[in-house]
C-alpha cells in the first residue's frame, strides 16, 4: 500500500503523486517542525483558494482550473530541473515509449479523472463535507485491492472498513445541504484516486520517483488529456471569463498549488509515519473549521461524531501501513 506520506497527499485537491514505496526519500533540508506547518498551510490554502475561486468569484470552471494548474506545474518542474537540484532524480528514470504507454499514460488518465471530479464536487458540496467524504479513499483502496487479489482481507482491515464506512455514512446523513449529484461526483473522484494509488503500487513499485519528479512526468500528460476534454465540457466560456479574474488571481492560484508539490518533496522522510498521520488529521480538522469560519458552512453534531469515527479508522489504516 502507499507510504504514509503518499496517503496524506492523496487527500489534497491538487495532489502530488505519491512516491512508490521503493523510492528512497530525499534527505530533508528542513526540520519537521518547519516543513509540516508549511505543508499544512499550503495544503489548506489550495483547497480554500479553489473554493473561493469557484463559489465566491463565480469562476465555475473546474476543468479549466485543473488544466491551468497542470500546465503551470509542467512548466514549473522543468524550470526547477534546470535551475535547482530538486529534480536530480529524473536522471534515474529512463523514460522511453513503452514505459510511457504502459505506466505513465494509464496512471495519468486516472490522475486527470481524480482531479477533475474532485474539483467539480466543490461546485455542489461544502469544503467540510468533501473532506469528510475523502476519508473513504482508504476503504476504496482496500476494496479494489481485494477485488484484484492484490491483498487478502483480515479482521483488522475489516474493522477499518467498518469504522470509516459507518463514519462517512453518519456524516452524510447529518449533512444539511446534501446534493446527490455532488455526492456522486465526489464518489467518482474517490474511485479514480483509489484506482490510481493501487495501480501505482502495481506498476511503479520499481521506479524511484518522489512527488515532484512524478509531477514532472504526469503534469504534461494530464494537461493534454484535460485539453481534449475541455471543449466538450466547458468550451470557450472559461477563456471569456478570464478577464473577471485578472492575472494576479490566475497566477497566484496556480503558484500556491505548485508550491504544495515542492513542499511535498521536503515532507518525504521528515518525522515518523505517526507524526505525519497526525499532521494530516490536524490539517483536515483545520480545513473543516476554516470552511465554517470563512464560507459559513454548517456542520451538525452527527457529522462531528461520524467524522470522528472515520478519522479513527483513517489513523488506524495509516499507522498499520494498510495491512
Amino acid at each position: 500500500m502507499p507510504s504514509p506520506t503518499a496517503e496524506f497527499e492523496e487527500k489534497q485537491l491538487f495532489l502530488p503523486l505519491p512516491s512508490p514505496a521503493s523510492a528512497p526519500p530525499p534527505k530533508p533540508k528542513l526540520t519537521a517542525a518547519t516543513i509540516i506547518p508549511i505543508w499544512i498551510v499550503l495544503s489548506s490554502a489550495v483547497i480554500i483558494y479553489n473554493n473561493y475561486l469557484y463559489n465566491s468569484l463565480y469562476f465555475r470552471f473546474p476543468v479549466f482550473t485543473v488544466t491551468w494548474h497542470l500546465t503551470f506545474a509542467a512548466v514549473g518542474t522543468r524550470v526547477l530541473q534546470r535551475t535547482t537540484r530538486l529534480l536530480d532524480a529524473t536522471r534515474d528514470v529512463h523514460m522511453d515509449r513503452p514505459l510511457f504507454l504502459s505506466r505513465i499514460l494509464p496512471i495519468g488518465v486516472l490522475f486527470s479523472g481524480s482531479l477533475v471530479f474532485s474539483n467539480t464536487a466543490y461546485l455542489y458540496l461544502s469544503v467540510s463535507y468533501i473532506q469528510m467524504l475523502k476519508a473513504f479513499v482508504p476503504v476504496a483502496i482496500l476494496l479494489i485491492s481485494w477485488a484484484a487479489r492484490i491483498q487478502e482481507p483480515n479482521r483488522r482491515l475489516l474493522l477499518i472498513v467498518l469504522m470509516i464506512s459507518s463514519g462517512v455514512a453518519l456524516a452524510s446523513h447529518g449533512e444539511l445541504h446534501f446534493h446527490l449529484g455532488g455526492f456522486l461526483i465526489q464518489a467518482a473522484a474517490v474511485l479514480f484516486e483509489a484506482s490510481r494509488l493501487v495501480l501505482i503500487q502495481m506498476i511503479l513499485h520499481n521506479l524511484k520517483m518522489d512527488p515532484l519528479v512524478s509531477l514532472h512526468y504526469y503534469a504534461p500528460v494530464c494537461a493534454a488529456i484535460n485539453l481534449c476534454i475541455l471543449p466538450f465540457t466547458e468550451g470557450l466560456a472559461p477563456f471569456r471569463a478570464l478577464s473577471t479574474l485578472g492575472p494576479f488571481i490566475l497566477l497566484s492560484n496556480a503558484l500556491v498549488a505548485f508550491l504544495l508539490n515542492v513542499a511535498a518533496v521536503f515532507l518525504v522522510g521528515v518525522g515518523s509515519g505517526l507524526v505525519l498521520t497526525l499532521a494530516g488529521v490536524f490539517k483536515d480538522i483545520l480545513l473543516i473549521t476554516g470552511s465554517v469560519a470563512l464560507f459559513g458552512s454548517h456542520i451538525t453534531p452527527l457529522q462531528v461524531f461520524g467524522y470522528s469515527i472515520a478519522l479513527g479508522g483513517l489513523v488506524l489504516f495509516k499507522t498499520s501501513g494498510g495491512k
